[in-house]
C-alpha cells in the first residue's frame, strides 16, 4: 500500500476513499512552507481542478526542490488542453474517477518505479538496499543502523532541504522522545564518516540540511 500526499488548495482530498484500501493519505496545500514540510509519500497527487495557474506554480516548486517522487493529477475535463509535458506528472486522472481506476493507476505507477539494489549519484556515494552497506568512491562506510538510514533518506532527495524536525520524524519515527540534537550529532558523525566527502551532506543555514550530489561545499 501507498503513503499518498494529496496537495490540493483547499487542502482536500480531491481522490475517493483509497484509505478502504489500505492508502494512507496526507494532506498538504499550495503554500511554499506547506510543501517544503511534507511528510514522506510514495506518490504526490495534485488537484488542478480549479486553478491550473497555481497548481503549475507547485509543479515548479516541486521540480526546483528536487522531489523524486512520481506525481499524479487530478484534472477536470476542461482543463485538460493546459495539461503538458512540462508539467512533469507521471499520469493524470479526470476528476471524478472511480476508486478502482485510481488505485490501478497508483499501484501502476509504484511498480513502474525501479527496485534497485544499490542507489548512487555524481559523487562516488553507492547505498545497497539489500545488505544495508554504503560505500564513497569503493571505501565502505562503517555506519550505525541509524545513520545508514539517515544517509540513505538525504539521499533518496537529493538537494532537497530537510529541517531537523523532519528529518527527526522520518528517520526516528514520530514516537522518538529525543531532541533533534540527535540529528545534529548524527550529522556530525557521517560527516566524520565520509571524511574529505563530508561537503556531500550541506547545512543550509537556519532551515537544515541536503545532500549535494556534487558534495561541493556546506554552507
Amino acid at each position: 500500500m501507498a503513503n499518498i500526499l494529496c496537495i490540493s488548495p483547499t487542502p482536500e482530498n480531491p481522490l475517493p476513499p483509497l484509505e478502504v484500501l489500505g492508502h494512507t493519505i496526507h494532506l498538504s496545500d499550495f503554500e511554499p512552507q506547506s510543501l517544503a514540510t511534507a511528510p514522506r509519500h510514495d506518490i504526490a497527487v495534485l488537484d488542478c481542478r480549479v486553478n491550473l495557474v497555481a497548481a503549475r506554480a507547485v509543479t515548479r516548486i516541486i521540480g526546483a526542490a528536487g522531489w523524486q517522487k512520481p506525481m499524479l493529477m487530478v484534472v477536470a475535463e476542461s482543463g485538460l488542453p493546459a495539461v503538458s509535458a512540462e508539467w512533469q506528472a507521471a499520469d493524470f486522472i479526470l476528476d471524478g474517477a472511480s476508486l478502482a481506476e485510481v488505485d490501478a493507476r497508483i499501484r501502476m505507477l509504484l511498480d513502474s518505479k525501479p527496485k534497485p539494489l544499490a542507489v548512487d549519484n555524481s559523487s562516488g556515494l553507492v547505498i545497497d538496499l539489500g545488505t544495508y552497506t554504503a560505500k564513497i568512491n569503493g571505501r565502505a562506510l562503517d555506519l550505525t543502523f541509524k545513520e545508514f538510514e539517515l544517509l540513505r533518506y538525504l539521499n533518496d532527495n537529493p538537494a532537497q532541504v530537510f529541517s531537523r524536525e523532519q528529518l527527526l520524524s522520518e528517520v526516528w519515527g514520530y514516537d522518538y522522545f529525543g531532541g533533534t540534537r540527535t540529528v545534529d550529532v548524527h550529522i556530525r558523525r557521517l560527516r566524520a564518516k565520509l571524511g574529505e566527502h563530508e561537503g556531500l551532506i550541506g547545512t543550509v543555514r537556519n532551515v537544515g540540511y541536503r545532500l549535494d550530489p556534487t558534495g561541493s561545499s556546506i554552507n
